[in-house]
């Protein structure tokens, strides 16, 4: 009996220890940070993390000035490889987490949606350290101003910088402020602009001799720049391909085609799903940093887009559909919104994230799915040392045309593409098995104006009805829930909720989309928005000390920006120039030109000395250099001659039309004819005799 009661009473508090070590785990579990109440996927992602994160708002900075505590402000993307890298060892580390805790007001920062925070310290690690990237980790005094800053730090370094730097800040603070004042007036300095009185044009000759400079960074090879590292750009080969239309220069000819098919056979672009990553980490655009972002396909769209209307290549087409259909499968909503981004990172066989995991093959798993014909699968897919990665992995790379390859392998060129479709087939059904890359599914109004304008791109190039219905889905979406009455813009949507004031990239991707949109619907609508929002962008962003934009309305930062270096995305000062100066000839105000040419001049010596950073610029010392022709098209025919129209790659033109006299624009003014359609041709304003067939008024603008 006794026995019995001891082993009642052991079984009862084994039951209690484990329900009580069960509650302990959940609440170990369900720890959070402020973080859990965002929702941005890479804000929630750190949700968890020991250290106690803080989102970017009024309410942590005036906190960080009550309690008289350094900030770490450590800024990243959901996509970002080595964003979990750092997360994995320093900020799920107690230790470290302690650290932080104990002596700083820790903040996350969205990139993607807060590029106004990002921009201000990714400038501030440039100066302190002359590179940049993500993460970008800075320690700033309690009023935001930066004492250091860096990339991605090892546990052990991120320890001794946080050791360090508190430690100064005890001992000796005015040390640390004397630097962050000077850094912070660099930065401040790194911003400004002057008006320049006297206006000068960017002419031909300057033109030449800027793209001469460029050219002696040509990867002759293959394609981009010299670098062993290969961002694509694409808005740097969308100029230097309107550069060779104007001046058919041969050289710049052969580094659009390598760099376009040397893309499109990387492993950069996934030879499997269609879509690109961001960048390639070699030469041969071979192994990507595996991220998928919605900004370098929507523009990468464009640009394979418009090189296939100029030359008709079917390499380029297959690039088009292929990358669409990747958008389509990944990165679109239910509602016509797309997403922004696939990780980097996927769980391996191990159930461990990997980079790379969801893409790279082994040579035994290619063979087993591919089985006959895997002797000439591996030819063109280089199952070799020139498509090997590292270990036993491959990433899929070609480097050569299927006509090519067809003939040194004495196959039907027919025979092949039945195979390649075979490979991709099974291949597309083993990847399905895979974990897939984390989605990252917020809404962002910038991005989503760049994948309409890639959607329209590649409606005047295949003539899809598809790809206007989903750039017309997507327009009204934005339109709905980005857009506000007033021509106010929100920057996020996430949950089915609008947030975070629109910034002017913003503004100015969103303008050129309704622009684009107008010219491929002829429904004036589109164009009225474009120059509502416009109007709202002079009114709240524009500088009139200087002529340009600042990048926000009102902010709490240290400095306020005006970008106009074009990059990954062109600076939104050149999308607006560039807008001025189309709008102004739609709605004859000469005011919109002057502003345009105006910006223009602000920047010329910046434009001609580094021309590949500026390459939006160019596009518009084009329109001003080069004859710029308006297109106007009126009759009852009018949408069916613009629908052949666009066909064509014309980049110096702007297309207006009715199919009625109703229109409001002065450039459609006293055009209408009953029962005819006329094609008139006009250069500020003067018209040359008005055509009734398509290719005669080509003849007219070309070159």
């Amino acid at each position: 009996m006794k026995t019995n009661q001891i082993i009642s009473k052991i079984i009862v508090v084994t039951f209690y220890c484990c329900l009580l070590l069960s509650c302990i785990k959940k609440q170990e579990t369900a720890q959070t940070n402020d973080l859990i109440y965002e929702t941005s996927p890479y804000l929630l992602q750190h949700a968890k993390n020991p250290v106690n994160w803080k989102a970017w708002n009024s309410k942590t900075l005036e906190l960080a000035k009550k309690e008289n505590k350094l900030m770490v402000i450590s800024i990243g993307y959901s996509a970002c490889h080595w964003c979990h890298v750092m997360e994995e060892e320093s900020f799920e580390n107690d230790t470290i987490a302690k650290l932080m805790n104990n002596n700083f007001i820790n903040i996350k920062v969205d990139r993607e949606e807060r590029p106004d925070v990002d921009n201000i310290y990714m400038d501030a690690v440039q100066l302190m350290t002359g590179k940049g990237g993500w993460p970008l980790n800075c320690i700033a005094l309690p009023n935001g101003k930066p004492v250091f800053g860096g990339t991605y730090f090892t546990k052990k370094q991120w320890k001794k910088v946080l050791t360090d730097i508190h430690q100064l800040y005890i001992e000796s603070p005015e040390k640390l402020i004397e630097y962050a004042e000077k850094v912070t007036a660099k930065i401040q300095e790194s911003g400004l602009i002057t008006l320049k009185e006297e206006n000068e044009s960017i002419n031909e000759n300057d033109l030449k001799s800027s793209v001469a400079l460029w050219k002696e960074s040509f990867d002759t090879e293959f394609g981009g720049i010299k670098s062993d590292i290969k961002f694509p750009l694409p808005k740097n080969l969308e100029f230097l391909l309107r550069y060779d239309y104007h001046f058919n220069d041969i050289s710049i000819n052969n580094h659009l085609e390598t760099s376009l098919t040397q893309m499109a056979y990387g492993g950069i672009f996934d030879q499997i799903n269609g879509g690109f990553s961001r960048y390639a980490t070699d030469r041969k655009w071979h192994i990507p940093h595996f991220e998928k972002m919605l900004y370098d396909n929507a523009q990468l769209v464009s640009l394979y887009s418009k090189a296939y209307q100029k030359e008709n290549k079917p390499l380029y087409k297959s690039v088009i559909i292929e990358t669409l259909d990747f958008i389509k499968s990944e990165l679109t909503a239910y509602n016509g919104a797309f997403y922004s981004s696939l990780d980097a990172d996927s769980k391996n066989s191990k159930n461990e994230l990997e980079e790379g995991a969801y893409y790279y093959w082994t040579k035994k798993e290619l063979q087993n799915i591919i089985k006959e014909s895997y002797p000439l699968f591996e030819k063109y897919y280089n199952i070799n040392n020139y498509g090997l990665w590292e270990k036993d992995r491959y990433v899929l790379i070609r480097n050569s045309s299927d006509m090519e390859f067809a003939k040194k392998n004495r196959i039907d060129i027919e025979k092949l593409y039945e195979l390649i479709h075979d490979w991709k087939t099974k291949l597309k059904k083993e990847r399905k098995k895979k974990n897939k890359p984390r989605l990252d599914d917020k809404v962002l109004t910038s991005w989503n104006a760049l994948m309409i304008s890639g959607y329209l791109d590649a409606y005047r190039a295949l003539k899809d009805e598809n790809y206007l219905n989903i750039a017309l889905k997507n327009a009204h979406f934005v339109v709905e829930n980005q857009l506000q009455k007033n021509g106010k813009l929100f920057r996020n949507y996430k949950n089915g909720k609008s947030t975070i004031d629109g910034y002017l990239e913003d503004y100015a991707t969103l303008i050129e989309a309704f622009i684009n949109l107008y010219e491929v619907t002829f429904d004036e609508k589109w164009l009225k928005k474009s120059k509502i929002l416009l109007n709202y962008s002079i009114n709240h962003f524009f500088n009139k000390e200087n002529g340009m934009f600042y990048f926000t309305q009102k902010n709490n930062l240290i400095s306020k920006k005006t970008l106009i270096i074009d990059g990954a995305i062109s600076s939104p000062n050149s999308i607006l120039a560039n807008c001025l100066f189309k709008l102004g000839l739609y709605y004859s105000n000469t005011e919109y030109t002057k502003m345009a040419n105006q910006m223009l001049s602000n920047i010329k010596s910046d434009v001609l000395v580094n021309p590949n950073s500026f390459s939006n610029w160019l596009n518009l010392s084009i329109n001003f250099s080069k004859p710029f022709y308006e297109v106007a098209i009126v009759g009852n025919n009018a949408k069916k001659m613009n629908s052949k129209l666009l066909e064509y790659y014309l980049p110096n033109i702007i297309i207006a039309g009715s199919e009625n006299d109703n229109s409001s624009l002065s450039i459609l003014n006293n055009k209408f004819v009953d029962d005819e359609t006329f094609i008139y041709v006009c250069n500020l304003g003067n018209c040359k005799l008005p055509q009734r067939e398509v290719l005669q008024s080509i003849s007219l603008v070309t070159k």
